[in-house]
């Protein structure tokens, strides 16, 4: 391998020109020895000492996980074949269309190699049942569904198969964490495995009372209480919330169940303390619908809403948005 000797004093400013003029052989390693550097070149140079070494190659890794399966799909398959995915912990959740299912141990192998991670999922179905799970099906590595997903320096044990989760809520989940402020008493009324309680609790000195209809998101939930140190108090309680007697109002209520929250926010409004705040969110092309629900749900308690901010967390489907309103009660 043809390489510019240099000694290691000059090597940054030499390096620098090199690549400038496109003579730096960007698929090898830079290697240093006895007080000189060698930079590999693609030509040879005159104007600097010129030697022949054995120089280590550059891992190269690919941009994305169709990259990997070159040969193996079409352009057309690749183009259909959705690039994003859901990392969970050491596992991975990938959504294939139906037409290449044929595929999908490939694209599973592909997806292994890419993310580093020890499982892929597939998704087999849309969310559903009133414990929000959606079927998966392994396509690659370890048949393990349990994991530990970290987030916000909180970490999240949850089985993919047995619960809700998504990762791509955790800047959702800090912003309303950031906004909390100590003592507050606040009502997550679907809350899953805790993400909200548990990132909330961390950064801050509350009472978290968190409502989930499904035992085994609560039973991980409880999990999640001991893996973490936390600086407020969780009470995990598994039942439909529309079942649970509360002996106390809240400063603020967490409504992430987007497809459904609107049909609880009578509810809402009879638990908000006067001045608390909702953290609303539902489906929507708009904000619209959503702050015209909250408004006629204070109506009929004689109650006014301030919309304090509204955010389109992610995108849910073309044209409809995974939408969040911070609503203040008063009245």
């Amino acid at each position: 391998m043809k390489a510019v000797k240099v000694p290691l004093k000059q090597l940054n400013d030499v390096r620098k020109i090199l690549m400038e003029e496109k003579l730096m052989n960007m698929d090898y390693k830079i290697k240093t020895e006895d007080g000189f550097g060698y930079i590999p070149l693609n030509e040879n140079t005159d104007s600097y000492e010129v030697c022949d070494i054995e120089l280590e190659p550059l891992k190269k890794y690919p941009k994305n996980f169709t990259d990997l399966l070159k040969g193996i799909l079409t352009e057309e398959e690749s183009e259909e074949l959705k690039t994003s995915f859901d990392i969970i912990g050491d596992i991975v959740i990938v959504e294939i269309p139906e037409n290449l299912e044929s595929k999908k141990s490939e694209i599973g192998e592909a997806t292994l190699r890419f993310t580093k991670r020890k499982s892929v999922f597939m998704k087999k179905s849309a969310i559903h049942g009133t414990t929000r799970i959606r079927d998966l099906e392994l396509i690659a590595g370890e048949d393990n569904s349990v994991t530990i997903h970290k987030e916000h320096g909180t970490r999240l044990n949850l089985n993919v198969e047995e619960v809700y989760f998504s990762p791509r809520l955790a800047t959702e989940r800090k912003r309303v964490s950031d906004s909390v402020e100590d003592n507050e008493k606040i009502l997550d009324m679907f809350c899953g495995i805790g993400p909200f309680p548990v990132v909330i609790a961390k950064n801050n000195n509350v009472d978290v009372t968190a409502v989930d209809i499904n035992d085994r998101a609560i039973e991980y939930l409880k999990n999640n209480i001991k893996l973490n140190k936390l600086k407020g108090t969780i009470r995990p309680i598994c039942s439909d919330i529309t079942k649970v007697e509360f002996k106390t109002k809240f400063d603020r209520i967490i409504m992430n169940l987007p497809g459904l929250a609107y049909t609880f926010l009578d509810l809402a409004i009879d638990l908000i303390d006067d001045g608390g705040i909702i953290n609303y969110y539902e489906f929507s092309d708009s904000f619209g619908q959503g702050i015209e629900r909250l408004q006629n749900a204070a109506s009929k308690k004689n109650k006014n809403v301030e919309i304090l901010n509204t955010r389109k967390v992610k995108s849910s489907s073309p044209g409809m948005w995974h939408v969040a309103i911070d609503a203040k009660i008063t009245g």
